[in-house]
């Protein structure tokens, strides 16, 4: 479960993300509805709770998109990302 501060499993949830295939910081299921987290792809200043600037190279933490049994949900959204 993601806290409340923005973090899960110690991590903060916001920064520089890396998709990966395999052995990532985090497996996510990407829904359209009732996400544990809403997150905006921003592209600068990825410095507050939900956004994210994707990379290739150096990130905060690394995800790997799942269809199923993910650590958490997450949504794609153009505005007000957050828990």
């Amino acid at each position: 479960m993601i806290n409340s501060d923005c973090t899960f499993n110690g991590k903060n949830l916001y920064g520089k993300v890396q998709i990966v295939t395999s052995f990532a910081d985090f497996k996510i299921e990407v829904v359209d509805a009732f996400p544990d987290i809403k997150v905006q792809k921003v592209d600068a200043f990825p410095d507050s709770c939900g956004k994210w600037q994707i990379v290739d190279a150096f990130p905060d933490f690394t995800v790997e998109i799942v269809n199923a049994f993910g650590d958490f949900k997450v949504q794609f959204v153009d505005s007000f990302p957050g828990v």
